[in-house]
């Protein structure tokens, strides 16, 4: 009777065994999607965001940035991109791309390439940099940092969506 607990209790001890080795890379996995996660409706692909620009006949956003040690950056994203009614304005009227050049953060070489390609292409002299595209890809603005929150930023933006 005895062997009959002992091989009950044995499969659990693995099960607990399995879990406890488990758990690190279950951590692990979540902390990859929470950076995943950090700015919701923000691409990183280019390409696929002209294309998307010009199917919905929106802006194209380029947030050149150093999220991870630029001040002003953090400020521009804390400030308008994290609020609110920057979201809903520009879930109407941008696609959102993130053009990153952090300093502890790894990146991938395909998207470092990217973005360095993309700063040499749009003469990109210091962050943050926002350049605004039209549906076809053609640039119409230069913004940075802007006191006075999404109001301010939004209200900016409006003047580019006729150029």
């Amino acid at each position: 009777m005895s062997h009959c607990l002992t091989a009950r209790a044995r499969p659990g001890t693995v099960l607990l065994m399995k879990t406890r080795a488990l758990t690190p890379l279950f951590a692990l996995f979540l902390s990859a999607a929470s950076l995943l996660a950090d700015r919701p409706g923000w691409s990183d692909d280019y390409e696929k965001s002209l294309t998307q620009a010009k199917t919905e006949k929106k802006l194209t956003l380029l947030d050149f940035t150093g999220s991870d040690w630029c001040g002003w950056c953090i400020k521009l994203d804390n400030e308008v991109f994290a609020k609110p009614k920057f979201k809903s304005y520009a879930k109407d009227n941008l696609v959102l791309v993130e053009l990153d050049f952090p300093q502890g953060k790894s990146q991938a070489k395909k998207l470092k390439e990217q973005n360095a390609k993309l700063a040499e292409q749009y003469k990109i002299e210091g962050y943050p940099t926002v350049i605004v595209l039209n549906s076809e890809g053609k640039k119409v603005g230069e913004l940075g940092y802007l006191e006075g929150g999404p109001d301010a930023f939004i209200a900016e933006l409006e003047k580019l969506k006729d150029k």
